[in-house]
């Protein structure tokens, strides 16, 4: 994205978001985050139906154009306007756009010129044939406005949440919030309505994860490593799947990859699902505001014991599951068909999230899952079991440790897996069967703030950069410190080669890629050991003058240590 077009986008999301945060009182944040993601929602699809009223209105003045409406055939100027008035009405001049029809009872100058009416006011709006609207409060009006919406667009069935009548929000401050959103530009020089909207929809997803700390995490995954999963695994078309997909986060990024790597968004297929019903919405919304086609399932569900999609063999998984999830297995049959590799424990949920998605994955797929630490070490209750079964059915492909402090949820250090059903030369990409990369990124980053650690795009390009060179044999290179490839077992007696059969098929990145070489001093080793001892001990002494020194001083002032 052009730097212009990126400092428009980073002044507004701060504008916006200050003069929010400041209308919130005493609502908490897990509240007014719904009551502005949808508020952002009735903004988008209003503006979508605006610039389409507009591009209508002069096709309707435009010869050339199908719909031109001679001014001609009319006997006055009344009725022409009538006649295109009732034409803007049409709904399928929307719909043929992939534009969702507004009623005018939802559309945002409706809302913004009549939400700061007294109660008993009486709104003449044109739903199908013309009516009145009485208004009873502002949270009632948003709600029906929703409602209104959901009716004549049936995609949106269960989606939006109509829960403004009961939100404990001062109806004075609503009407300060709608009108704030209202100043949200949707035409640029160079940026698209959707752009706009749904870049501020985003920074306030990750802005209210930030405000409700843990429950906020456990639907938005950071933007950087988010970006990580798809620039690694780059999914340009085929279908996408993410079973635990919070609010759309890794679809909203693959659409962004798409963009920006000159492909077709038409070529790729969404697939979600997601337990939480609100999250659910919420990452519904999301794919409307991009114009995004997408199938989350009928309903919000428990990807363990409900699959949506149980018949789904996607080209691409991407997850950033609960870690260590207790207790997910009630209800779940032990002779389940996705236990292949054998029967995940209890209490983590850690090895049916990865099983679940390579049920799920096409012959030529490939994963990237988000998972705590422990899952690459861990022995216990069949883990270790579970993983050495899938190391040798080759399907581990790369490992990837992160540094800590990147979550907002969570202080569990974690590492990204990534698996592929086919090793084999293939589409640009060398035979990779019976070798693992591991890249230890643990020492990347930067502190963008007190607590929370961000990737630059120099990390991220320097990790997916390293995986891709492997993958395709293009001038890849073992990095100590970094990065090596490793191979699953010994190719042959008396090999000496360190192998992950040898480490036990445990799979800490720390344990293969070594330490960084120290720069050679030219010091022999002796002679800089009898030198650093020798000041070692030139210290000690020091520090035995200066602690007697200080009993000294303290004993002219009558104290003794």
């Amino acid at each position: 994205m052009p730097q212009q077009e990126q400092n428009f986008l980073e002044a507004l999301d701060k504008k916006l978001w200050t003069a929010a945060d400041k209308l919130r009182s005493t609502l908490d944040a897990a509240q007014y985050k719904h009551a502005v993601l949808g508020l952002l929602f009735v903004k988008y699809v209003s503006d979508a139906f605006e610039i389409r009223r507009k591009e209508l209105v002069a096709q309707f003045a435009n010869p050339e154009h199908d719909y031109f409406l001679d001014r001609d055939d009319y006997d006055s100027d009344d009725e022409y306007q009538t006649e295109i008035n009732d034409e803007l009405e049409i709904r399928d001049y929307y719909t043929e756009k992939n534009v969702f029809w507004v009623p005018e009872l939802a559309r945002w100058q409706t809302l913004q010129n009549n939400a700061p009416l007294p109660p008993g006011s009486e709104i003449v709006v044109k739903n199908g044939k013309t009516t009145t609207y009485t208004m009873r409060s502002v949270g009632r009006f948003i709600d029906d406005a929703l409602d209104a919406i959901e009716k004549d667009n049936p995609r949106l069935k269960g989606v939006l949440n109509k829960q403004y009548s009961r939100l404990q929000i001062d109806q004075a401050k609503l009407i300060e919030l709608i009108n704030l959103i209202a100043t949200i530009p949707f035409e640029h020089a160079s940026l698209h309505a959707k752009d706009i909207l749904g870049h501020v929809y985003e920074y306030f997803l990750g802005q209210f994860a930030l405000a409700e700390g843990k429950k906020g995490g456990q639907f938005y995954t950071p933007k950087s490593i988010v970006s990580l999963i798809v620039e690694m695994l780059q999914p340009y078309q085929g279908r996408v799947y993410d079973p635990a997909m919070g609010s759309g986060g890794f679809f909203v990024q693959s659409e962004n990859f798409i963009k920006k790597h000159g492909g077709k968004l038409g070529n790729v297929s969404i697939y979600g699902q997601e337990y939480n019903h609100t999250t659910w919405q919420l990452a519904a919304m999301n794919m409307v505001i991009r114009g995004l086609d997408f199938n989350f399932g009928k309903e919000p569900a428990n990807t363990f014991t409900n699959d949506q999609h149980p018949d789904l063999r996607a080209d691409y998984v991407m997850a950033n599951p609960p870690f260590n999830m207790k207790e997910w297995d009630t209800g779940v049959s032990d002779d389940d068909p996705r236990w292949q590799y054998g029967q995940p424990p209890s209490g983590n949920a850690n090895f049916a999230w990865l099983q679940h998605m390579l049920y799920h994955l096409a012959p030529n797929g490939s994963l990237g899952l988000l998972l705590a630490n422990g899952s690459m070490s861990s022995n216990t209750k069949n883990e270790g079991t579970i993983r050495k079964a899938l190391i040798e059915n080759d399907l581990v492909e790369c490992m990837v440790a992160l540094p800590g402090q990147l979550f907002t949820n969570t202080q569990i250090p974690a590492c990204i897996w990534f698996l592929t059903r086919n090793k084999k030369a293939r589409n640009g990409l060398r035979d990779r069967s019976g070798e693992v990369l591991f890249i230890d990124a643990r020492n990347l980053g930067y502190m963008k703030d007190r607590v929370l650690r961000d990737f630059k795009k120099a990390d991220l390009d320097k990790i997916a950069g390293t995986f891709h060179a492997w993958q395709k044999d293009e001038g890849y290179e073992d990095e100590a410190g970094f990065c090596k490839s490793v191979a699953i077992k010994d190719e042959g007696p008396g090999t000496t080669a360190t192998t992950i059969a040898k480490h036990d098929f445990i799979l800490t990145p720390g344990r293969y890629v070594g330490a960084v070489a120290e720069e050679d001093d030219g010091e022999p080793f002796a002679e800089k050991m009898a030198r650093l001892t020798a000041q070692l001990k030139g210290q000690f002494e020091e520090s035995t003058k200066l602690e007697e020194q200080i009993k000294q001083n303290l004993a002219g002032f009558g104290y003794e240590c």
